[in-house]
């Protein structure tokens, strides 16, 4: 073994906890190692595997050490004098040790926090660090009241242009519903708008009011050629003495007319017949 802490000679050696002999003596190997050698006397009657293993184990709270054979499945036995392989169990000092070594170091990482929030406690409980953190409290204070005021105004728009939001929305359905309803009459509205557009160009309207033009441009040339006396039409409106007679005649005829209506007798000869 390694090492034999808290074994001592007449210490129990058992398989299964039940006791089949005793620890005789402890020495070191003769090869110099440091190793240690248990020379252990057990029952004649007690057959062991050579295969089998001699654990050394803490038997009490206390420590005390003690040896148990694990046995092996090997057909051959041993005999006196033979070699056990050895195996030594933690003690429970040990187990322990390894069951708190982490939360040792646990510890030490809290005490190290500890140290870093006292350093932090020191700094704040600096009567400048104080003041600056109660000014930000304060800011922080009135932006939060800000905060409020500001989620209040909001909910209270809101409410007021709830029903007038809701009337946009509901007009725009209406809106929405009626074009849907409409779309035939629509796409009608403007297949017919196209067919006239086409009329229009089949029709050559440009021509039409380019011909138009014309017709104007030469009804001005023979107004202008009536003015200026050229043609029998010109010649008679052109001639003021012509003109007179014509007037006066005119007016001698009206007159005579008048005349004859007013007084017929003075034109109309009639004549009774008797019987």
């Amino acid at each position: 073994y390694p090492q034999v802490s808290n074994l001592i000679e007449t210490n129990p050696v058992s398989i299964n906890g039940v006791k089949i002999g005793l620890v005789d003596k402890i020495f070191f190997h003769p090869d110099g190692s440091g190793k240690i050698i248990v020379k252990c006397i057990i029952g004649k009657d007690i057959k062991i595997p050579k295969n089998s293993i001699a654990q050394l184990y803490s038997s009490d709270l206390l420590g005390t050490r003690a040896i148990e054979l694990l046995l092996g499945d090997s057909k051959e036995f041993i005999q006196s004098g033979d070699t056990l392989i050895s195996q030594t169990q933690a003690s429970l000092g040990e187990e322990v040790s390894k069951e708190i070594l982490p939360i040792k170091l646990k510890a030490e990482e809290l005490l190290s926090s500890i140290d870093s929030v006292l350093i932090v406690v020191q700094t704040i409980f600096n009567e400048q660090t104080r003041n600056n953190i109660y000014q930000s409290i304060e800011s922080l204070k009135m932006t939060v009241a800000t905060i409020e005021k500001t989620t209040r105004t909001i909910d209270t728009t809101f409410t007021q242009q709830a029903t007038r939001l809701a009337h946009i929305v509901a007009n725009a359905e209406s809106i929405s519903t009626n074009l849907k309803n409409n779309n035939e009459n629509i796409t009608n509205i403007l297949s017919n708008l196209s067919s006239i557009t086409d009329d229009i160009t089949k029709a050559n309207l440009v021509q039409t009011i380019e011909n138009a033009n014309n017709a104007v441009a030469r009804l001005d040339t023979v107004i202008a050629k009536i003015n200026s006396g050229e043609g029998s039409l010109g010649l008679l409106l052109n001639d003021k003495e012509l003109y007179q007679n014509l007037d006066k005649s005119a007016l001698e005829l009206n007159k005579l007319l008048e005349d004859i209506r007013n007084n017929p007798e003075k034109y109309l000869s009639i004549k009774l017949f008797g019987k």
